[in-house]
């Protein structure tokens, strides 16, 4: 086994800042094209010749492969060194992005998505892991916060650049900017990456990563194609998901009693706290990518809008939500989690509220606007709400805690994105497109009101059960 990490000394040094924005650049890199694509559908259903329901695969699968490829991140880092397991997720993600701007049909251009969500499951995961193991102790609070600001810039930037590109230059040009910032991520990584930590051969739970693979496409598919697959199908597919899922809890609890190494240790879920928290924080990723599906799409085919225009709704948004990722924080120490977290939870469902004033009354300037409200709730909500989880779990399981929340995080956004594709795309049978778009985002916005609602009851319930009252025993 290799040990050449065991005498690493943490130092602020320039190698430790170029290999965090190695890192970051593609980590940056995955969120801006996963958000920028939102912008791309309504030209990529026309050049295709495809619906709703299957364009919306291409942020579904990456997200898909992103959510089976996280859980196995504390693996990968502990079986291979850190240079080579970033230069595997540059090189897949690079490899996707050039057959996406060349992609001549929809099964290459879904598989170039694909590549690029296994790229940034190893480079997102592979980012913090460097700040936690190598930055200074006195440094980590404010090289994290750095790290956060990365993915919550990208949201901003990603719809807005997305619709000028294909203003003025075309969607395949989307891929072709990216390719100059891959290659300078590549070449930065190789150069300062260093080992911080032992590795070497582990066991490895390919058994119980295998029956999440069956399981997660199982539910997507159903959250897609459940208005329009006949019974049968619905009964199949359900039946086989819950299979899947049984297995691999039983496989995952018999790993864990005999001492091996699970996939996910699903003890964390012993905790009341923790399980509220972490289903607000799903709702709250659900609605991200739900609302960010939804806008775009209805700003460009309801209401004629260039996709730059589309994209710019969600701009102000994303840069208000933005500036407040260092911010929810010190409010979160100065004030316990109480009223940032619930204060949160109020505002996304004011937004929400509002949404069903403003569908078919306003522009997109009131669009605009409400999105901003969404983000205030989301900007004091999504961190805020993981560190209460986190803080709930005792610490010899916090990392098993912290994996969990981001394999279930990309997961809700993808049902999220399922969900409201489907809607919409109910909405559209047998009618005009854009009336039917139309109805389809009404009702799927009337879907998320609901969720917006069941996201604060949640919270008021995490909140309600603390877990200082709950004696648990890891070992058990």
């Amino acid at each position: 086994m290799e040990n050449n990490g065991t005498e690493f000394v943490r130092r602020a040094d320039a190698r430790l800042f170029l290999s965090i924005l190695a890192a970051g650049l593609l980590s940056f890199t995955g969120v801006v094209i996963e958000t920028a694509m939102n912008v791309t559908f309504p030209t990529l259903m026309e050049e295709f010749s495809v619906g709703t329901s299957t364009v919306q695969w291409l942020t579904t699968g990456y997200l898909l492969v992103l959510a089976t490829v996280i859980p196995t991140s504390s693996y990968l880092k502990q079986r291979f060194p850190l240079k080579k397991l970033f230069v595997a997720g540059n090189l897949l993600f690079l490899t996707g992005t050039v057959l996406d701007g060349l992609a001549g049909n929809f099964p290459l251009l879904l598989l170039g998505r694909l590549l690029q969500g296994a790229g940034t499951g190893i480079g997102l995961p592979l980012m913090f892991n460097l700040v936690l193991e190598q930055a200074p102790l006195d440094k980590i609070g404010t090289m994290m916060g750095a790290a956060m600001l990365v993915c919550a810039l990208a949201p901003a930037v990603g719809p807005s650049l997305g619709g000028y590109i294909i203003g003025h230059f075309g969607w395949r040009m989307i891929f072709a900017a990216l390719v100059p910032g891959l290659l300078f991520s590549l070449v930065v990584g190789i150069y300062a990456i260093r080992q911080s930590s032992p590795w070497g051969p582990r066991p490895f739970d390919g058994f119980g990563l295998g029956c999440l693979a069956v399981a997660l496409p199982c539910l997507l598919l159903l959250c897609s194609y459940g208005t329009v697959l006949p019974v049968p199908g619905l009964v199949g597919l359900a039946g086989l998901m819950v299979l899947a899922l049984g297995i691999f809890v039983r496989q995952e609890t018999r790993l864990r009693k005999s001492g091996s190494t699970p996939l996910l240790n699903l003890q964390v879920f012993r905790v009341p706290a923790f399980d509220g928290a972490v289903l607000g924080l799903l709702l709250v990723q659900f609605l991200c990518l739900g609302v960010g599906f939804l806008l775009p799409n209805y700003a460009q085919i309801v209401l004629k809008a260039d996709p730059f225009s589309a994209g710019c709704i969600l701009l102000p948004g994303c840069l208000v939500g933005a500036s407040l990722a260092p911010v929810s924080g010190r409010l979160y120490d100065r004030l316990g989690a109480r009223k940032p977290l619930l204060a949160g939870s109020c505002a996304i469902i004011l937004s929400f509220l509002l949404y069903q004033l403003a569908l078919g009354k306003v522009g997109i300037p009131g669009l605009t606007a409400i999105y901003v409200v969404f983000t205030l709730g989301q900007g004091l909500s999504a961190g805020n709400i993981l560190t209460y989880a986190m803080e709930n779990l005792p610490e010899s399981i916090q990392p098993d805690g912290n994996a969990v929340c981001n394999t279930l995080q990309q997961l809700a956004g993808a049902v999220g994105t399922s969900v409201c594709a489907a809607l919409v795309a109910a909405g559209q049978a047998g009618r005009d497109l854009a009336a039917g778009t139309g109805q389809g985002t009404v009702n799927a916005f009337h879907l998320l009101l609901i969720l917006a609602l069941c996201q604060g009851a949640c919270m008021m319930w995490a909140l309600h059960v603390r877990s200082s009252s709950f004696h648990f025993d890891p070992l058990q």
